[in-house]
């Protein structure tokens, strides 16, 4: 870390966990004349770039927002499009993320992805299962509220079925229910493309998040704005609702 604070600038000690929102790739793609494919392409270079960089910058998870629920809604073309690089994604990159020690996790409604997708997930996850350098979280059909929903219908169904007491649901009882139940709280919450909003993503798990808003597009994030989100992040003063 002694290294990483003299060749970077970033303080040692960097935040256990980093969320990002990945926005900007249709952007990105208009300002050049290029379709939103083009884009997305693009886009799926920065994430190579970023799950490299904080494997380096020695960060222990890394969540992106890969696909929220709401993007179903985009032209039927467009899902089409991303769906594809997905798979692109999951047949080519899995085995670099499995030699370089990182785990491949991912969150959110695999229903309504297709069969031969869950099976990628299914197979990349159980391949990389072992690996402790990062653990790479993707949120794919993933909507919070929906996550919360889904905790919630099963907490009422074991306590209906006598498994839970109501008296005893607490938080760790909830959290224990999502999907992200065995992976600690994000520290550090980025959204690129100069948006200042949350977008439905890890509602409950970004209770105390700081959180960094970059004027960076996604396809052209680099492991300098992460060492920036960074930096920003050990200036804050974190006193989860207590006083300094």
């Amino acid at each position: 870390m002694e290294a990483l604070q003299s060749q970077s600038g970033v303080p040692a000690g960097v935040p256990v966990h980093v969320a990002i929102i990945m926005d900007g790739n249709g952007r990105w793609a208009k300002s050049r004349g290029l379709p939103r494919t083009a884009g997305h392409k693009r886009g799926a270079e920065s994430v190579r770039a970023a799950v490299n960089a904080a494997a380096e910058l020695g960060i222990s998870y890394l969540t992106l927002f890969g696909f929220s629920s709401e993007n179903w809604k985009r032209p039927l073309g467009e899902v089409r499009d991303l769906m594809g690089l997905l798979r692109l994604y999951l047949r080519s990159e899995v085995k670099d993320l499995h030699k370089n020690g990182v785990r491949l996790r991912v969150v959110g409604d695999r229903a309504r992805l297709d069969p031969d997708i869950v099976k990628l997930i299914v197979d990349s996850e159980a391949k990389t299962a072992g690996n402790t350098k990062l653990t790479l979280v993707l949120a794919l059909s993933y909507g919070g509220r929906q996550e919360i929903v889904e905790a919630a219908r099963k907490l009422a169904e074991d306590a209906v079925a006598g498994r839970i007491n109501p008296a005893d649901i607490d938080e760790t009882a909830f959290s224990q229910r999502l999907f992200t139940a065995d992976i600690p709280d994000p520290d550090l919450l980025i959204r690129t493309s100069g948006e200042k909003r949350i977008s439905n993503f890890l509602l409950w798990q970004c209770a105390y998040a700081e959180m960094v808003f970059l004027d960076v597009l996604w396809p052209d994030f680099s492991k300098l704005d992460l060492e920036h989100a960074i930096r920003d992040y050990h200036g804050r003063d974190r006193r989860y609702g207590a006083i300094g």
